[in-house]
C-alpha cells in the first residue's frame, strides 16, 4: 500500500511508470547515489505526480536530510506494485507501507491512524455523534462504506456492518468513479446524500477538511474483533535485503519525527499513539 489505505483499497492502475521524466523500464537510467522513492501518480493526500501529497512531502525531508537529491519512479497502486517498483530496482524505498507488510523490509512506523465516522459538523458536536458500531441507530442511518471488488464484506467497515445487521441503507463506493472513493464519500456526507461515512483516517481527514459545511470526525470503535483491525501503524518500506538503507531511514524517522508530525498535521491526519514495538 501506498498507505495503509492500500489494504482497504483496490486501485486501478496503467502502465505509465516514471522516474524523473524517466519511463519505469529505464532502471538503469536512474542516477545513483538518490533517494529514489516509488509513489503513485495521483492519489491525494498520499502522493501526486505534482509532489502535493503529505508523503511526498516526508520524502523531501528524507532526501534534504540524508542530502540525496530525491527521484521518483510513479506506479499506480494494483496488484504487483511492489514487485514491479522494489523488486525491479526501480526505487529504493515506499514512503507508506504498512508496519507489518511481509512484502518488504520495513521501518520504525512514523504514525498510526484508524478508521473514523465522517459526520456533519452539528452532529458531531452533539453528545449524539456516532462512534460506535454498537449503535442501535446504524440501521436506519445512510453509511457510507468502500468497496473493494465490489464485496461489502471486503472492508473492515462492511464486515462490522454486516455483523450488526446494519446493511440495509449502506452505500457502497467502488474504485471506479470520479475521484477517489474516501472523496466521493466525503462530499456525500457534505451534500446530506449520507448521514456519514466509515473512512479511513489519513483521507478522512483531508478531504473533510476541504469539505462544505463543515464536517467532524469521531473515532470509530474497534469492534473488538482481531480478525478486524481498526487501525494501522504505517512505515516506510524497502527491498528485504536493503538493510543499510532502513538504518538510515529509521535514524531520520527518530530525529525528524516532529518534522514529520506538522506534515501530518497539516493534512489533517487523524493518529493514534504509536510505539515501535507494538503490532501493526
Amino acid at each position: 500500500m501506498q498507505s495503509a489505505a492500500a489494504l482497504l483499497l483496490a486501485m486501478l492502475a496503467a502502465g505509465l511508470c516514471q522516474a524523473q521524466g524517466r519511463p519505469l523500464d529505464s532502471v538503469a537510467s536512474v542516477e545513483p547515489g538518490a533517494l529514489r522513492v516509488c509513489a503513485e501518480p495521483d492519489n491525494l493526500p498520499y502522493s501526486r505526480q505534482d509532489q502535493s501529497g503529505f508523503e511526498n512531502r516526508i520524502a523531501r525531508l528524507a532526501a534534504d536530510d540524508l542530502q540525496l537529491p530525491l527521484q521518483y519512479a510513479w506506479l499506480p497502486d494494483r496488484r504487483g506494485f511492489v514487485r514491479k517498483t522494489l523488486g525491479a530496482h526501480a526505487c529504493d524505498v515506499i514512503i507508506g507501507v504498512p508496519a507489518g507488510d511481509e512484502r518488504v523490509l520495513a521501518t520504525r512506523p512514523y504514525y498510526r491512524s484508524s478508521y473514523v465516522f465522517v459526520q456533519p459538523a452539528a452532529r458531531a458536536e452533539m453528545a449524539d455523534a456516532l462512534r460506535s458500531f454498537d449503535d442501535a441507530r446504524l440501521p436506519a442511518l445512510r453509511i457510507g462504506v468502500q468497496l473493494v471488488g465490489n464485496d461489502l464484506a471486503a472492508t473492515p467497515p462492511g464486515h462490522v456492518l454486516a455483523r450488526h445487521d446494519a446493511v440495509r441503507n449502506v452505500v457502497g463506493f467502488t474504485v471506479s468513479g470520479d475521484g477517489p472513493p474516501a472523496q466521493r464519500m466525503v462530499e456525500a456526507v457534505a451534500q446530506g446524500e449520507l448521514d456519514a461515512a466509515v473512512v479511513w483516517g489519513p483521507q478522512a481527514g483531508y478531504f473533510a477538511a476541504r469539505a462544505t459545511p463543515a464536517l467532524r470526525l469521531t473515532p470509530a470503535a474497534a469492534p473488538g474483533d482481531p480478525d478486524l483491525p481498526f487501525s494501522f501503524s504505517i512505515a516506510m518500506g524497502v527491498r528485504k535485503d536493503d538493510r543499510a538503507m532502513k538504518a538510515r531511514l529509521d535514524d531520520f524517522l527518530l530525529r525528524r519525527g516532529a518534522d514529520i508530525g506538522r506534515i501530518l498535521d497539516a493534512y489533517a491526519v487523524p493518529r493514534l499513539p504509536v510505539s515501535n514495538g507494538e503490532p501493526p
